[in-house]
């Protein structure tokens, strides 16, 4: 049986932004692995790096300098099409404002990634229903993002995230905006899927949201200031 390649291999991975003379090195020679099945957070405070590694990471950006390589395939010569491509069949998200359609229903909202991949309505509805059931929305198909809790609506958004069976989930400070609650069970949510095999990347300033993680990478400064292997 042939073993996986490595999901995530960045290797000496900088990040500059020019705007006239100025020049900001957001990301300083990045070295990071990161293998199939891994629940992780990047953590830092903001201003650290983290959004723009998650963006890299998420192929929404491209590294100046340095090596991206995503399941065995390099990322920093693709052109935008391939990038688009890759985010598709490899990548869900999960955003800290949700980033729902206002206008549609939560069936909808979770639906939406497959319509671009030419999956007939029907199969995708039914994908989609699958994991609103999961997820404890199964009598919230028809509401809208303002009909639903906050919680409810980050749930309608990892449901979309899920519904490509995505090879790598990253959450952007997926519990920013909720109340204690509903951030508890967000949090277990994401407890489960690792269960399942998933692979997890959380993106926070939240010390106490790192610590649930089994890995903790930190960043300062645009820099990688500590790897730290929790639990498995």
């Amino acid at each position: 049986m042939t073993n996986k390649p490595n999901l995530i291999e960045l290797h000496h991975v900088g990040k500059t932004y020019q705007t006239g003379p100025i020049v900001f090195e957001a990301l300083k020679d990045i070295n990071l692995t990161i293998k199939h099945g891994e629940y992780l957070s990047i953590l830092g405070p903001s201003g650290s790096g983290k959004s723009t590694l998650m963006n890299i990471l998420g192929c929404l950006d491209k590294p100046t300098v340095g090596s991206y390589q995503l399941n065995g395939k390099e990322i920093k010569e693709m052109n935008r099409t391939e990038l688009a491509k890759v985010r598709s069949e490899y990548i869900g998200f999960i955003f800290q404002t949700f980033h729902l359609l206002p206008h549609a229903s939560a069936l909808e909202n979770v639906a939406l990634p497959l319509v671009y991949r030419g999956v007939s309505v029907a199969k995708r509805h039914q994908r989609a229903k699958e994991l609103l059931d999961m997820l404890g929305l199964g009598s919230r198909l028809k509401n809208k993002p303002n009909e639903m809790s906050g919680g409810q609506r980050q749930r309608v958004a990892i449901a979309r995230a899920l519904v490509g069976d995505p090879d790598v989930i990253f959450a952007d400070e997926p519990t920013g905006n909720l109340d204690s609650k509903s951030g508890t069970e967000v949090v277990k949510i994401f407890e489960d899927l690792s269960k399942q095999g998933k692979t997890l990347i959380i993106v926070t300033h939240d010390n106490k949201m790192a610590e649930r993680t089994n890995r903790i990478i930190t960043i300062r400064d645009g820099v990688l200031e500590s790897d730290e292997q929790r639990k498995s």
